[in-house]
């Protein structure tokens, strides 16, 4: 039964590879035995997470000829450069079979006020990025990635969601930082996840019919370096009492992207803990 879940000998990319979520797919499919082509911008610092693959999975080994992880600079709205990406993949690790569309632009509470908006002065210029990032990026990377799926026969494309593509945000969660004016999650952010859920379905019933499998994974609130007034907040709304953890994604990721989903495509699956049942 474990076997459904290797991934060894499949070449993975990952993209947005330094953000919040980036180490936690690129560790999970280096776990499952993938090799890893991770992109991510040219000026993007490389976080603590990923530097800890690299150090551990940048160097051949005994057993492996060449890296399990390369880090590869590309930019999800320059199809140039990911085109070049993608040579450079085939290139020093074989065409890719497994892509995690990780790469977006979320907006978190900021308690200075930073970013607080009322809603009628929310910069268009902001929720053009979010949208553009977060959706026609996600459909661009598919496209260089996605055509060479086709002429394999085979892959699984993995577009990263949010619980917010279902859901609006409570801004009740954000009450206590007393902010003027109050912090909103960006309006574009859950209509540009909404769209990838979409997106999603579109690419599944075009690509099926070449065994290339298309399927969102939406997290819900990951704990991460929020107020305790948020978390306790954010946890009395979730039916499991809690937000996920590294360790509660991993999982799921691994399901889709290896042979265990084989005849699963079109789907959303939500990693929440419930917070959409209510």
């Amino acid at each position: 039964m474990d076997d459904q879940f290797r991934l060894d000998n499949t070449v993975a990319v990952v993209t947005g590879a330094s953000g919040n979520l980036g180490p936690i797919w690129v560790g999970a499919l280096l776990d499952a035995g993938a090799r890893v082509f991770a992109l991510d911008l040219e000026r993007a610092v490389v976080s603590p997470g990923l530097d800890a693959l690299l150090e551990r999975y940048a160097q051949p080994t005994s057993s492996t000829p060449g890296p399990r992880l390369r880090l590869h600079r590309a930019d999800v709205m320059d199809k140039e450069s990911l085109v070049a990406a993608q040579a450079a993949c085939a290139e020093s690790m074989g065409v890719a079979t497994v892509l995690v569309n990780n790469a977006g632009i979320d907006q978190p509470a900021s308690t200075d006020g930073a970013t607080s908006y009322r809603m009628e002065d929310v910069p268009m210029a902001a929720s053009r990025a979010i949208l553009e990032v977060n959706t026609l990026g996600t459909f661009q990377v598919s496209q260089v990635f996605g055509a060479e799926m086709v002429k394999a026969r085979r892959g699984s494309i993995i577009n990263i969601g949010s619980l917010y593509a279902s859901v609006s945000p409570d801004l009740r969660l954000y009450a206590h930082m007393n902010l003027d004016p109050p912090f909103l999650k960006p309006p574009a952010y859950g209509a540009s996840k909404a769209a990838v859920v979409n997106l999603t379905r579109y690419l599944a019933t075009a690509w099926g019919p070449y065994g290339v499998r298309v399927n969102t994974l939406s997290p819900g609130g990951v704990l991460g370096a929020q107020d305790p007034e948020f978390q306790r907040q954010f946890n009395d709304r979730v039916p499991l009492g809690r937000m996920a953890e590294a360790n509660d994604l991993t999982g799921p990721l691994r399901f889709l992207a290896s042979e265990a989903s084989a005849y699963i495509t079109g789907s959303e699956l939500r990693v929440d803990g419930g917070f959409t049942a209510w």
